[in-house]
């Protein structure tokens, strides 16, 4: 895998991976009656109604283990990135341009006959350096190296906004180091839990096996690598308290990181990836880091060579032969996810290119499919909603002017973007070269790494995007108090050209409402209109709001997403906060709207209000495998679509209205149930 940096931004919805072939319904404006299931009570199962036809039109294949409108958005898009892409493939553009690049790094990752005549050999060399690793001392600045290299060992870094002075950059520490991406696969004890154990193991010894370790060798490997991460497990965060931004941040000299954390040698560390001279950090999650110098003082040297060999072999799996493409699939996709095909060959290309040289594709992508009226339409809709939440905060009967006041400030600060940046990456020295495709990555890997690298210590550049043009996602960052929306979301089902007010701002206003609700968030509220982390509330506001967000906590932990599991309100609190307001800011900027153009029932007789919803529910309409359901539940801070919606509704008073929801029907919530945020 390519290595990724950790930033602090708060997407929509987990990102877009998994996509599917079939086609969109043709264009056509307002709501599409095949999507519903009318034989459904909406009452009863508002999701099942409103996206019930989408759902039996678009049956789980068995290369997904969930696909939704995000992800048949993404598959129409990557369709159209891969004929821009293949027309560069075909031909031979001048040396060193971005377009011989593109299309040079797709056919490199298309020639299965060389990467299968190669098998391990991109990666020998690596593993034979770490093999002859004699003692301890060169630990520190091997894994420096291996970082910039695109692998993950023992922890991260990153260098990003300091939350306490967010005009200016800082090196971060992070943790990880965990092939199961965090701490409940290692530390709980149920028995789905683990069965996935006992399978990782199984296929970490396989992969060591395939990489030209003898049975005996792999086995003691596998047990070693488990041991290690189940050790960086033991002393990492959960996922809901890597969600306290005051509790994850600890700016501290590397002096003083030296004197609290002294089994490893930070200087040579710092120095070897490129921040030498370093004078502070953001060491977050200290607990872990004092754990990883443990290990590499106290653990058997061996041990440890088998954890670092097994980063190696695991990180560059995906773009070596097919044997070990196919068996890393096996535990991720299919035993972790539930997937039971892998995607073609060009898919896995086209996603590639689009991680190496995302912004030049974005390029391609925007100048051909994103036309000038979307964005227009976009900058209108969003200083409508800003209004809307402007208004809703004013009225708050539960918070004070004072907070008030703050609370205006920060939305009047907000930073937007929309569709695509004014400036573009230069991708002038990244080379593409045809060697091996994994070194093309390393490559990369060197290119972004430098390039976040030369960041520290300078001030955050506001116009930076976090996200491709392409992406099918919008997101919020806190630091720099902006909301994003790509031009690759600003299409069917989220943003219809053809459609009335009612059906945009069902779909689209609410994700924008819900970015916009986002600085206002568990999370969101903490930062400031200029992005520090710095308390603006007042005491008894704080409290009523945390009052009121609890009641969102205690709801969504009720909710049984399979027989034996519940969904996690703590985890997921900032999303579900987030849907809540999107949707009622949204339908508050709908009727201000109405007032000034109003709408009637549409051809199939649906209501303006019930447009809306239904409109809204179709942005959440997906299929989704048992074992996707546990791995989100698991790790993802977002709510399982179905309960975006069935989990969302029944707190907004507007949705009883619009469908004569009443005491008695399975979705009725009494009103002191209700949350009532923003």
């Amino acid at each position: 895998m390519r290595k990724t940096i950790y930033l602090p931004f708060i997407a929509l919805a987990l990102m877009a991976t998994s996509c599917n072939t079939k086609k969109a319904a043709a264009p056509q404006g307002g709501i599409r009656v095949e999507n519903l299931d009318k034989t459904a009570n909406p009452r009863a199962d508002f999701y099942q109604y409103a996206c019930g036809g989408w759902m039996a039109a678009n049956p789980l294949t068995d290369e997904y283990s969930r696909f939704g409108s995000f992800d048949q958005l993404a598959e129409n898009n990557r369709t159209q990135i891969k004929s821009l892409i293949e027309d560069l493939a075909h031909k031979q553009s001048e040396q060193g341009s971005v377009a011989r690049k593109v299309g040079d790094l797709y056919n490199i990752a298309m020639d299965s006959a060389k990467l299968n005549a190669e098998g391990i050999a991109p990666i020998k060399a690596e593993l034979e350096k770490i093999a002859a690793i004699s003692n301890r001392k060169g630990l520190p600045q091997l894994i420096a190296n291996m970082h910039r290299d695109g692998f993950g060992p023992f922890f991260g870094l990153y260098v990003g906004a300091d939350e306490m002075n967010s005009s200016m950059n800082i090196a971060q520490l992070y943790q990880g180091g965990l092939s199961l991406g965090q701490r409940d696969y290692y530390m709980e004890n149920d028995e789905h839990t683990k069965e996935i154990r006992a399978k990782f193991e199984e296929h970490v010894a396989k992969m060591f096996q395939l990489a030209g370790f003898t049975a005996g060798e792999a086995q003691k490997a596998a047990a070693n690598v488990m041991k290690v991460e189940t050790r960086l497990a033991e002393s990492s965060k959960s996922m809901v308290e890597l969600r306290d931004p005051q509790g994850n941040y600890n700016k501290i000299t590397v002096a003083q990181l030296q004197k609290e954390v002294p089994g490893m040698d930070w200087n040579t560390y710092f120095t070897t990836i490129g921040l030498k001279d370093l004078k502070e950090v953001n060491a977050g999650q200290s607990a872990q880091l004092k754990a990883v110098a443990d290990l590499l003082n106290k653990e058997n040297l061996d041990v440890l060579k088998s954890y670092l060999e097994w980063n190696v072999i695991n990180s560059a799996s995906g773009y070596l032969s097919d044997d070990l493409v196919a068996q890393n699939f096996e535990f991720y996709g299919k035993v972790l996810s539930g997937r039971k095909e892998m995607q073609p060959r060009w898919k896995r290309a086209v996603s590639t290119v689009n991680g190496v040289l995302g912004e030049a594709v974005g390029q391609m992508y925007t100048e051909k499919y994103f036309p000038a009226a979307a964005k227009e339409r976009m900058v209108k809709l969003v200083a409508n909603l800003q209004k809307a939440l402007g208004e809703r905060i004013q009225g708050l009967a539960w918070m004070s002017d004072e907070t008030k006041a703050k609370a205006q400030e920060k939305l009047a600060a907000f930073h937007v973007k929309i569709g695509y940046p004014d400036k573009w990456r230069d991708y002038s020295s990244l080379e593409i070269k045809d060697d091996s495709y994994w070194n093309n990555i390393v490559r990369s890997n060197h290119f972004d790494y430098d390039y976040m690298i030369s960041k520290a210590g300078k001030p955050v550049d506001k116009d930076e995007w976090l996200m491709t043009p392409q992406t099918v996602n919008a997101y919020y960052n806190p630091t720099t108090n902006e909301i994003c929306f790509p031009a690759g979301i600003l299409q069917y089902p989220f943003f219809d050209m053809n459609a009335d007010d009612a059906c945009n701002y069902g779909a689209i206003g609410v994700v924008i409402g819900h970015e916009m609700t986002h600085g206002f968030d568990d999370q969101g509220r903490q930062y400031d209109k200029d992005g520090n982390l710095k308390d603006w509330w007042t005491a008894t506001d704080a409290e009523n709001f945390e009052k009121r967000a609890q009641v969102l906590v205690d709801y969504f932990n009720n909710i049984k997403v399979l027989p034996d599991l519940n969904a996690n309100g703590e985890l997921t609190l900032g999303e579900n906060i987030a849907d809540h307001g999107g949707l009622q800011v949204a339908y508050t900027a709908l009727q201000k709207a109405m007032a000034e153009t109003p709408l009637g029932n549409d051809a199939n007789g649906f209501t303006p209000a019930q447009r809306f919803f239904l409109s809204y529910a179709n942005v959440w309409a997906g299929n989704v495998r048992d074992e996707q359901i546990r791995l989100q539940t698991k790790s993802d801070p977002h709510s399982l679509g179905r309960w975006r919606v069935n989990g969302a509704l029944p707190h907004i008073g507007a949705w009883y209205e619009a469908f004569g929801v009443k005491e008695g029907d399975p979705l009725y919530l009494p009103v002191e149930q209700r949350a009532s945020i923003w």
